[in-house]
């Protein structure tokens, strides 16, 4: 009985945190949530075949056995995801274009705190941008930079299937030396190779900007980064650093060259299995690869 009520509990806090999902689009929620979905199956299934005979083991040995099961089901699902994107017309470095349909930021207060934020801390916004991933949705990017223009924060909004709108940002700072330093905090998988001359570092727990922000100076601070001020547009820039990623990952084997995609796809088999890697770390454990 006692498992039964933990089932039950189980049940209603998915349902619960789904909910908030839905209007938040956390993805310290939606980590929980799967989860609490994964344990649910595990000891339900389990549960079922203890109540009505249908396995004659014990009920550990069941529950472990369906466990393995959502692990196997979910990785069969996150393959064929993966391998569909890789056959498939959508872009894996979409190209940006400016965003001139005044659509570029959500009426939503916990959204337009973020940007009032920004102004206060004396960013401005230089450009708004967005790239079509597919199927009409768009990737919607607000690029700001703080006076001296040494600093980018380019805030992306990820456009989500119940129809909530996720957040992440990404700051960008240069160095004399040509080094490249990224903190950011993204939900969606990467997996590929930066060019040795960046410094990436993700944080997909970090939801705050402020704790981001002063995460990226102290980065800085800790090389000894001495900055220099961006001389092109976000727009430029992000083309062109598309690009550059485009051409090192197809020289390092995680893409295929651009002759072979249509009849292997976009993605090898290597950089396909870093790709599922990476799913389930970023959606049970908040964690991406290491870049540095």
């Amino acid at each position: 009985m006692d498992t039964q009520y933990f089932i039950l509990g189980a049940i209603v806090l998915s349902l619960v945190l789904g909910q908030l999902n839905q209007r938040y689009a956390s993805p310290l929620l939606a980590i929980a949530d799967r989860w609490l979905r994964w344990l649910v199956f595990a000891f339900g299934a389990a549960q079922l075949c203890r109540d009505f005979d249908l396995i004659n083991r014990p009920y550990w040995v069941l529950t472990i056995m369906f466990f393995l099961i959502w692990f196997l089901g979910e990785t069969l699902y996150n393959w064929l995801a993966i391998s569909a994107l890789s056959v498939s017309p959508l872009p894996l470095f979409p190209r940006y274009a400016i965003n001139s349909s005044g659509e570029e930021w959500p009426v939503q207060p916990r959204l337009l705190k973020i940007r009032e934020w920004l102004r206060a801390q004396g960013f401005r916004q230089t450009q708004a941008l967005k790239a079509e991933v597919g199927g009409g949705l768009y990737l919607r990017v607000s690029v700001y930079q703080d006076a001296a223009a040494t600093l980018r924060v380019q805030i992306t909004f990820l456009p989500q299937s119940n129809g909530a709108i996720g957040l992440c940002y990404t700051l960008t700072s240069l160095t004399l030396d040509g080094a490249r330093y990224v903190t950011d905090n993204l939900t969606v998988p990467f997996a590929g190779f930066y060019p040795e001359n960046w410094f990436v570092e993700r944080r997909p727990w970090s939801r705050s900007l402020p704790r981001l922000l002063a995460r990226h100076r102290a980065r800085l601070l800790a090389a000894k980064a001495v900055e220099t001020s961006f001389t092109t547009e976000p727009l430029y820039d992000l083309n062109a650093t598309q690009g550059e990623l485009d051409r090192l990952n197809t020289e390092l084997g995680f893409l295929h060259p651009h002759p072979e995609r249509e009849d292997f796809g976009k993605i090898t088999h290597e950089g396909r299995y870093r790709v599922w890697k990476e799913i389930w770390m970023l959606n049970y454990l908040g964690r991406a690869q290491r870049y540095e």
